[in-house]
């Protein structure tokens, strides 16, 4: 029995819900395709699909199977269009993670543009601003903002590539409601006095690092809001309800229009990147390669460094 052809059998079944829709997906009888998958279990010794007179759906282990075949089955689909008579635009699916949008740094602006772009390629993404894993949750790529040079999480393997793609300035920020209410702070001793919207991102007890003409300082302040999203910080502080620490590309459309007010502009404050994290394990499929070019080309509209790409 051909290895390969129960694997993408299993495949067709496990996205198409069922062995009828399967079989017409790859052009083969439904008897056949029920073969191939029975074939495959009964050489593995194990089951790997619920199936009931309404749906099929795969178990724990199947699923586990399926993210793997799936990866060779994209792999071989795109040998076969490389050496092909004439050279195929990409295609496949591409499956990908980051985080919720927020100003300027929209991520389903980024996405419905790549597709307009390049309509064979079917993007599976879940948008979300938890650390995960790309090689265990079946992801192809992450988009991640982080501190230069972070390590890897505790419960992340450390062999994965990070590639940085733009740097992302911070800046102190404030809805001029909110300072003709509560007064402009003119020192950093003033913060702890402020009603401040802090990003919840370990457990260390709230504050902001900035650094000055005297060196770095810890600056204690009062959190009247701590959540783990930049989007509830950035609608917090354009209602007015205190000063928050956000990267400068996703206010500067607030900033321009004077909707928020930059605010201590003499102190720096600590930088992120956005980086392309995937398993270095993991080569880079054509379909992966046209993404990481066009976040790149999207990272250079953003911070005016040469031309982009035109996201709507």
């Amino acid at each position: 029995m051909d290895r390969f052809a129960e694997l993408q059998a299993f495949v067709a079944v496990v996205e198409a819900g069922g062995f009828s829709s399967a079989a017409r997906a790859l052009g083969q009888s439904r008897s056949s395709v029920n073969r191939l998958v029975i074939g495959l279990e009964t050489r593995l010794g194990v089951q790997l699909l619920h199936r009931t007179t309404r749906s099929v759906v795969p178990n724990a282990t199947g699923q586990a199977l399926y993210e793997r075949a799936r990866r060779l089955v994209d792999d071989v689909d795109e040998v076969e269009q490389a050496v092909g008579p004439s050279p195929r635009a990409p295609a496949g699916i591409l499956r990908l993670g980051a985080p919720l949008p927020f100003g300027d740094l929209d991520f389903s602006r980024l996405v419905t543009a790549f597709m307009a772009r390049h309509p064979s390629v079917q993007l599976e993404v879940q948008f979300e601003n938890r650390r995960v894993d790309p090689g265990a949750e079946g992801h192809d790529l992450l988009i991640r903002i982080a501190a230069p040079d972070t390590p890897n999480e505790p419960d992340e393997p450390t062999r994965l590539i990070h590639r940085r793609i733009l740097p992302l300035e911070h800046i102190l920020c404030a809805a001029p409601s909110y300072l003709v209410r509560c007064g402009r702070p003119h020192s950093l001793a003033a913060l702890a006095d402020h009603a401040a919207l802090f990003l919840q991102r370990d457990a260390a007890r709230p504050g902001w690092q900035m650094a000055g003409p005297d060196g770095p300082v810890a600056v204690p302040i009062r959190p009247v809001l701590v959540a783990n999203t930049f989007e509830t910080l950035l609608t917090a502080v354009r209602a007015g309800l205190g000063i928050a620490v956000l990267p400068a590309v996703a206010v500067r459309t607030d900033l321009a229009a004077g909707r928020l007010v930059a605010l201590m502009e003499e102190h720096r404050l600590p930088a992120c990147e956005l980086q392309l994290v995937y398993p270095s394990s993991r080569h880079l499929s054509a379909r992966v390669r046209v993404f990481v070019e066009f976040v790149e080309a999207w990272c250079r509209t953003l911070s005016g460094s040469g031309d982009g790409v035109t996201t709507g």
